[in-house]
């Protein structure tokens, strides 16, 4: 299970900052709220004690999953791409059935923000598009039904 994690530098950047926080900030909050716990006494009816061991296991848990995705990650920037397919990293304008404009950029995974315009590759949307050209019409099936779009422009900015 060690295949790559594609990603844009700002994702890689944002998932490093965020492993950085966890191990210097999290990490130390959560051990002193251990040892205050551990100072009130009985642990086996001690709830707060009993809290600060749980957030720590998912501290260390997230720790984990931020490790394994920068140590597998691909950072990939899209201004060195090029073609006329749709990639990831591409910036994809298109069509929508009613003739709106619709424009979505295809990021990693934890890049994803569909209110700027950004979707994961592994989205229904993405996974309709990687592979297609300027003019190819996309069926895409989303929870809300089938949709289409014209693709109109490709761009790596």
């Amino acid at each position: 299970m060690n295949e790559k994690v594609p990603m844009l530098q700002e994702g890689y950047d944002r998932l490093e900052a965020e492993l950085k926080n966890l191990k210097s900030v999290e990490r130390q909050a959560v051990v002193q709220d251990i040892e205050e716990a551990r100072a009130h006494g009985d642990l086996s009816e001690n709830a707060e004690y009993h809290a600060a061991k749980e957030k720590q296991g998912h501290i260390e848990g997230r720790i984990q999953e931020l490790e394994g995705k920068l140590s597998r990650a691909q950072v990939i920037d899209p201004t060195t791409l090029s073609g006329d397919k749709v990639v990831f990293g591409a910036t994809v304008t298109m069509l929508d059935e009613n003739d709106d404009e619709i424009v979505y950029q295809i990021v990693g995974g934890d890049e994803g923000d569909v209110k700027i315009g950004r979707i994961s590759y592994q989205s229904p949307i993405a996974r309709a598009l990687i592979g297609r050209k300027v003019e190819d019409e996309v069926e895409v099936k989303a929870p809300g039904g089938e949709r289409y779009y014209e693709i109109t422009k490709i761009e790596f900015k």
